[in-house]
C-alpha cells in the first residue's frame, strides 16, 4: 500500500516539475518587450477632414434648408437650450438670435475657456462647421453632441435657428456662387480689350 503510495506521488511530483519546467521554458521562448504605447493611431476619414488628393466637401447649399424641417431637428436639442427671448440657460446657452453675435456671448453662461477665447462671430460657416463636430471646431469643449452628419440636415437647423431672432440673409446656393465668379473676373477682360481695338483704329 504504501510502495503504490509512494509511486503515485513520485508520479505526481515529477508532472508537476515537467509542467513547472515547460512553463518556464515557453515564457523564455515567448518573451517579448514591454508595449510604450497600446493601440493605432487611425487617420480621420470624414470628408471635412479630406487633405492632400482627397475630395474636399462640398459646399453646404443653405438656401435649400427647411427650417420647418430644421424645427423638427432642433428638438433633439432642446434638451440642453432654449430658443426664446430671454430664456433660461440650461446645459447649453439660450440660442436665441445667436447667428451674427460673437462666440460666448450670453452673459453669465460658464462657457469654456476656449470658446470664450475664440474670435470671430456665429455665421453660416462657423454654425455649419461647429454642427458638423462641436468637438473639431473647438478643442476641449464642453458641449457632448457629437455633430450632424447630413448637410441637408445641418442647413435646416441653421435656418431654424436663424430664424429665431437672427434673420440673416440666407446666403446664396453655392453654384450660383461659382457662376458669378466667372462672370465678375471676364468683365475686366473685356474692357481690356476695348481700348487695344480702338488703337487700332487710330
Amino acid at each position: 500500500m504504501d510502495d503504490r503510495f509512494n509511486t503515485a506521488a513520485g508520479w505526481a511530483l515529477f508532472a508537476g516539475i515537467v509542467a513547472l519546467g515547460g512553463t518556464i521554458l515557453t515564457g523564455e521562448y515567448f518573451k517579448h518587450e514591454k508595449v510604450e504605447q497600446g493601440g493605432f493611431e487611425v487617420a480621420d476619414a470624414s470628408p471635412e477632414s479630406a487633405g492632400g488628393g482627397a475630395t474636399a466637401a462640398k459646399p453646404v447649399d443653405f438656401s435649400a434648408g427647411d427650417p420647418a424641417k430644421g424645427a423638427e431637428i432642433f428638438k433633439k436639442c432642446a434638451s440642453c437650450h432654449t430658443i426664446t427671448p430671454g430664456g433660461a440657460a440650461g446645459v447649453g446657452p439660450n440660442l436665441y438670435g445667436v447667428m451674427g453675435k460673437k462666440h460666448g456671448h450670453v452673459a453669465g453662461f460658464s462657457y469654456s475657456p476656449g470658446m470664450m477665447a475664440m474670435a470671430g462671430v456665429w455665421d453660416w460657416e462657423a454654425m455649419d462647421k461647429w454642427l458638423t463636430s462641436p468637438k473639431k471646431y473647438l478643442n476641449g469643449t464642453k458641449m457632448s453632441f457629437a455633430g450632424l452628419s447630413n448637410p441637408e440636415d445641418r442647413a435646416s437647423v441653421i435656418r431654424y435657428i436663424n430664424e429665431q431672432g437672427s434673420n440673416l440673409p440666407v446666403p446664396p446656393p453655392p453654384a450660383a456662387e461659382a457662376a458669378a465668379a466667372p462672370a465678375d473676373s471676364a468683365a475686366p477682360a473685356e474692357n481690356a480689350a476695348a481700348p487695344a481695338a480702338d488703337a487700332t483704329k487710330k
